[in-house]
Parts: structure tokens; C-alpha cells; sequence
């Protein structure tokens, strides 16, 4: 599909949505969503305080950019000095529409190396559970971005949703997500289909048009984040929650053996958790330049429960056994994972009952053995997911919280 075709078929569902007012940033399954991490009155101007779900990056200066929503938009700004202030936001799309801005579902961020600003996020449609997968770009630093256009070439008006976006060094632009047009399709006949699908496109002509929707499996989780980086061969690796079975939520990962085929995805946790729901609680991974995956996710299961990393080791081709961290008595969750070297980071989330806090463990032999966690930040309020970032050799933790607002905090 064109870029002008996408972009046709984007202007009569914004005005669909313009009827049946679904024109402000929202969650998706409400029912099962906390308050977000903003008490401002969309009234007022958009600001990163206010921001719903950030999304943060660094360029090859040093330049902190940001991805968030707030009143309808996506918005893009950036920091000169570490998240202390920054440059006025710039409203992505102009037309308001519904936005997907909190927890699982989020506006993504990617920069290439010539300096180009990709932003996807999911717009969801009038029915709950639905939508579709929105990207735009910028390529004069953020002072203008392209019309939104719709990436997945499906218009059922069914989930497609949950994206993740990536751009390697070549520049070209990966977008995966969680699709269930394969379960709308079943449901018509009868038929019964446990959970999504995982699709992707790509572009190779930075964002201007993209390759048509790929399947790479059947039965996923359908609300879980899904995770891209890259390998040492510049191709896409994607990371997600897997359904096996009945309702057993554990893990899958897909290389990619060129830029347009995915290889045969492999089950990388076995912790048997049986749960005929979704968990809400997508993996991370962070891949180093040897080829070694690290890898974060969250389970429930009877027998063993919690946070866990586990690392591939590409000189043996093998999982390394998967080793849990954190306090799960104290609701730890939401793992994110950073390498640089053989240096590796986990951060997460919890909770003792008064405030929320953000933990870090640390090792320094590529995940061989930890240091002692260490709690880094305290909020009293709402706070949103941690996330760890790199610019170059420095390692950050990005938090958005309700009484402090966005926080970047060095952790090297």
C-alpha cells in the first residue's frame, strides 16, 4: 500500500472517530489499567509533566529526545541538558485522535544515524480492543513530521495494536505488533483462536512507504509488549509473550534470516504459568555486539514466580538457565534490561505498600553473577514503568512520575 493510500484511508478514520468521539489519549483495556501518571487537566498546555507514557531515546550528540501523549496528539521534544528542561513540544499529528498512552501500550521513539525521527503508536478504533498502528516521521530534526499514515494493511476493525518500533543501522524501519485479524476472521466462521497473531512491515526508504504485513505466528499473548533489537548481522530479533498449548504464557523469539524473512520462532521461558488471560507484563531484551541476547520477563506460575533474566550465549548457542531477581512479595515487575560491554543492568519496579520505587542490580561479566539490588528512586505517588537507555557509554533510568514528572537517573 502507498504512503498516499495509507494516509486516504487514515483521514476517513479519524473522521469516523471525530462522530464517535474518540479523539482524546487514552488506555486500552481500562478495565484493567491503573490511574496514569498525570493529573493535568487537558486544558492546560502540553508539557512533559503532563505527559502520558513517555517514550525517551538518545541521538549520537547526546540530545534526549522524548515520544508521548497528552489531549489527543502524540508529541515529540527534546533535552540539551539530561531531562533538567526542554524545547517546546511539537504536536506529531495534527488532527487529534485516540492514542494508546499508558503501561503496555505506549508511543515509540527510534532515531536512525543520519539523524531521522521515527514515531509509531496504536490509535485505537471504536470498539474496545481494536485499532491500528500509526507512524510518522521527521527528517529536519523535529521542526516537521509527515502526514500519520496507518501501517498495517488489514482495516478490520480488530486488534492491531501493541506495536513495537525499531531502526537499525542501515535505517531501515521495523514495526511488529500484536494482531488478531486471524481471530476476527476465525470468529466469523465459528471457529475458536486463542489470543493474537504477531505480524511486522519494514521500510527501506526511511518511513516514506512500507513492505506489506508478514505473519511470523499464530497464538500470541494479546496485550503484552512486544520488544525489537537488533543482531550483529543488523537484523531484526523480536521478543514477545507466547501462548502454548491451552493458556501456557511463556516466551517467544524469532531471528530473521534476511531483512524480509523471519526464521522459525523458539521458546525461550518454560515456566508453565497457565492462565487463560493476559498478564499485562511484556519481556525486555538488549543484545550485545557479540551476538548475546539478555533477556527480562515476569511470570506467575505455581512452581517458581517473579522476574527473570536469562541470556543466550551465542558462542554456544544455548540459554544460559534463567535466574530470578527482585521482591515479589513486594509486587516486583516490569523488568527492563541494558548492556554495554559486558556490562548488564536490570531495573524494576515495586511496591511495599506506601511507596512505589525503582531497584537496579548489576553485573559486570555479561550476566554471569549479580551485585547486590539497590534501591535508586522513590516516588509517593502513581509512577509509570522504568526504563533503561543508554547515550554512548552512559546508562540511564528513565521514570515518569505523578509528583515528580520525568526523571532521567545515572546508574553507571
Amino acid at each position: 500500500m502507498t504512503g498516499y493510500n495509507r494516509y486516504y484511508k487514515a483521514c476517513l478514520l479519524l473522521l469516523l472517530a471525530s462522530f464517535t468521539g474518540n479523539v482524546l489519549a487514552s488506555g486500552d483495556h481500562k478495565q484493567h489499567t491503573k490511574k496514569p501518571v498525570s493529573s493535568c487537566d487537558v486544558a492546560q498546555a502540553a508539557s512533559v509533566k503532563c505527559a502520558l507514557a513517555p517514550s525517551a531515546v538518545f541521538d549520537a550528540s547526546g540530545r534526549l529526545w522524548l515520544a508521548w501523549a497528552y489531549g489527543g496528539h502524540v508529541y515529540v521534544n527534546y533535552s540539551d541538558d539530561k531531562g533538567k528542561s526542554f524545547s517546546p513540544a511539537l504536536a506529531v499529528n495534527r488532527i487529534a485522535e485516540e492514542i494508546s498512552a499508558r503501561g503496555e501500550n505506549r508511543p515509540k521513539i527510534a532515531l536512525d544515524q543520519k539523524g531521522a525521527i521515527y514515531v509509531s503508536w496504536t490509535m485505537p478504533l471504536e470498539k474496545r480492543f481494536t485499532g491500528h498502528i500509526r507512524f510518522s516521521y521527521s527528517t529536519d530534526g523535529g521542526y516537521h513530521f509527515s502526514e500519520p499514515v496507518i501501517v498495517n494493511d488489514n482495516w478490520d476493525v480488530t486488534g492491531h495494536r501493541f506495536d513495537a518500533l525499531g531502526v537499525n543501522r542501515q535505517g531501515d524501519v521495523y514495526i511488529a505488533w500484536l494482531d488478531k485479524r486471524d481471530r476476527f476472521k476465525a470468529a466469523k466462521s465459528g471457529e475458536k483462536y486463542h489470543g493474537a497473531a504477531v505480524y511486522f512491515s519494514w521500510s527501506d526508504d526511511g518511513g516514506k512507504s512500507f513492505k506489506p504485513d508478514k505473519k511470523i505466528i499464530d497464538h500470541s499473548c494479546e496485550c503484552c509488549r512486544v520488544i525489537i533489537d537488533f543482531d550483529e548481522k543488523d537484523l531484526p530479533v523480536i521478543l514477545w509473550r507466547n501462548i502454548y498449548g491451552k493458556d501456557v504464557r511463556d516466551h517467544a523469539i524469532v531471528n530473521f534470516l534476511s531483512k524480509d524473512t523471519p526464521a522459525k520462532p523458539q521458546r525461550v521461558s518454560f515456566d508453565e504459568w497457565h492462565i487463560d488471560a493476559c498478564p499485562h507484563h511484556g519481556p525486555d531484551m538488549s543484545i550485545n555486539d557479540n551476538g548475546d541476547y539478555h533477556l527480562v520477563w515476569f511470570n506467575n506460575a505455581a512452581a517458581r514466580h517473579g522476574l527473570f533474566y536469562a541470556r543466550h550465549d551465542q558462542a554456544s548457542n544455548r540459554m544460559i538457565e534463567a535466574v530470578q531477581f527482585g521482591d515479589f512479595s513486594k509486587a516486583a515487575s516490569h523488568a527492563t534490561v541494558i548492556h554495554r560491554e559486558n556490562t548488564v543492568w536490570l531495573a524494576w519496579k515495586q511496591f511495599d505498600g506506601k511507596e512505589e520505587s525503582v531497584w537496579l542490580q548489576k553485573s559486570t561479566d555479561n550476566g554471569d553473577s549479580w551485585q547486590q539490588a539497590e534501591k535508586i528512586a522513590v516516588t509517593a505517588g502513581s509512577a509509570d514503568y522504568p526504563f533503561l537507555i543508554r547515550d554512548k557509554d552512559q546508562v540511564y533510568l528513565q521514570w515518569q512520575t505523578e509528583v515528580e514528572g520525568f526523571r532521567l537517573i545515572s546508574v553507571n
